[in-house]
């Protein structure tokens, strides 16, 4: 089984000029770099096990971008089969403080949620 949880997309940088970091990207760059990330997990996989990845949703100029739908897509394209998709619940982060006071001021809801998506690797034809 494969279990990743990568860096989001331009959110909480990780490093500050670490190539390959993908907390440095923006959200094209992102799913540009998760379309190899799909491609090398589904070559290294075994058929017939699994593929895990835990994602959440980001926010640009106050609306919401569907990054984790995002991923989805791109390990799907890479040929994995969705098994499920659970939803993880966020509460009481080190973060929530600062950005519940945000959300009021800027007029925003928070993101509570995470996407556990559970992919398998079909056997071949």
């Amino acid at each position: 089984m494969i279990c990743t949880h990568p860096p989001y997309a331009n959110i909480i940088k990780y490093s500050n000029d670490i190539e390959g970091d993908l907390s440095l990207c923006n959200i094209d760059e992102f799913i540009s770099e998760m379309k190899k990330v799909a491609k090398e997990a589904f070559r290294v996989l075994k058929e017939n096990k699994y593929c895990a990845i835990l994602i959440g949703d980001t926010r640009k100029n106050k609306h919401m971008i569907p990054l984790g739908f995002k991923v989805m897509q791109v390990f799907l394209d890479a040929g994995f089969i969705l098994k499920e998709i659970i939803i993880k619940e966020q509460h009481n982060c080190k973060a929530t403080g600062f950005w519940y006071k945000r959300s009021i001021e800027y007029n925003f809801l928070l993101i509570a949620h995470e996407y556990l998506f559970v992919f398998r690797k079909p056997k071949s034809k």
